[in-house]
């Protein structure tokens, strides 16, 4: 039952923003109708409203009908509901490494062991081998 309405639901929908797209607007620019043909301006404007108003009242009742659909057809539930606990694992877990004081701290040490090293040794630089 509500697989037929929703179909019937998508249908409607294309039909009703065709229709739209399709009326002529107050200043007739932005529509895409108008042209000549078979019905003039005025008869063609009451059968596209009526159309537009038949179709929008079909589109609010299959809307009405698939949300009392959905709210009889499940009852309410935890969101919890259903879901087991991971199971517990007999592996011991990784210790995350012992760190001596915050960030700063260790970037201070680190720069205290560099200096205690002593300057890195220079590149060694080719000399110019030439007539002086």
């Amino acid at each position: 039952m509500q697989t037929i309405i929703i179909v019937i639901h998508l249908i409607v929908v294309v039909a009703l923003v065709i229709l739209v797209l399709v009326q002529r607007s107050e200043g007739g620019a932005l529509g895409i109708g108008g042209g000549g043909g078979m019905m003039t301006g005025r008869s063609q404007a009451n059968v596209l409203t009526r159309a537009t108003s038949i179709l929008a009242a079909i589109f609010f009742a299959t809307s009405l009908a698939l949300t009392i659909i959905a709210s009889h057809s499940q009852e309410p539930k935890s969101i919890l509901q259903g879901v087991t606990p991971p199971a517990k694992s007999t592996t011991t877990k990784a210790v995350p490494p012992k760190t001596n004081g915050n960030l700063l701290d260790q970037l201070k040490k680190i720069e205290q062991q560099r200096q205690e090293q002593g300057p890195p040794p220079a590149p060694a630089v080719p000399q110019p081998s030439g007539p002086k």
